[in-house]
């Protein structure tokens, strides 16, 4: 099975065009094989930018594991945010900027291993984190999310009961104030502030 957090030149294209409606606002997103929730906006996604008051968003956002590029679409398209999108899968970096184009907003897109090209700092870092990387890989992208956000920074992640919600909150709390934003079908959604 290709992993979205691979590069699998050899895999074939399926490109198909999905709509999604995010709080009345209609989107069109392409999507591909080889890259996460290849059918459509998935629902951990969804409940993550329903939760989040885009009027509350300003200064700079990071949508760190973009993939196709729902979250920092959205988030672009709602505030008045500065927002980068990042992923190591290069046939979802390609469709990220496709999206951005159908979507008709302005981000900066790059490809990065972990946050090994992020040289910024950021009010948000904002995730639908790749839970199939396993436990040691998924700590250490929200450990190090704390040196990419500014004091006060928050970062916002989706993460669902069964794949370890409570255990990853209680990680969470040894670095930042933890605040469980919403819960929805057993997804839940999760802020950590930068102290």
């Amino acid at each position: 099975m290709a992993h979205y957090f691979e590069n699998d030149e050899t895999l074939k294209h399926d490109i198909q065009k999905s709509v999604a409606i995010i709080h009345n606002k209609q989107f069109i997103f392409y999507t591909d094989r080889g890259v996460f929730s290849k059918k459509g906006l998935d629902f951990g996604t969804r409940t993550l930018l329903e939760t989040i008051d885009c009027n509350q968003i300003h200064g700079k956002v990071l949508d760190f594991g973009c993939g196709y590029g729902p979250i920092g679409i959205y988030i672009a398209h709602e505030s008045d945010a500065e927002v980068h999108m990042i992923d190591i899968n290069r046939r979802s970096l390609e469709l990220a900027r496709k999206n951005v184009n159908t979507n008709h907003v302005n981000v900066q897109i790059y490809e990065s291993n972990l946050y090994e090209n992020v040289d910024d700092v950021f009010d948000y870092i904002i995730s639908n984190p790749p839970i199939r990387v396993g436990k040691t890989i998924l700590y250490q992208i929200l450990e190090e999310a704390k040196k990419h956000l500014k004091p006060h920074g928050q970062l916002w992640i989706v993460i669902h009961k069964d794949q370890g919600a409570k255990t990853t909150m209680e990680f969470l709390s040894q670095f930042y104030s933890v605040e469980l934003k919403n819960k929805n079908k057993g997804f839940y959604i999760i802020c950590g502030t930068n102290n």
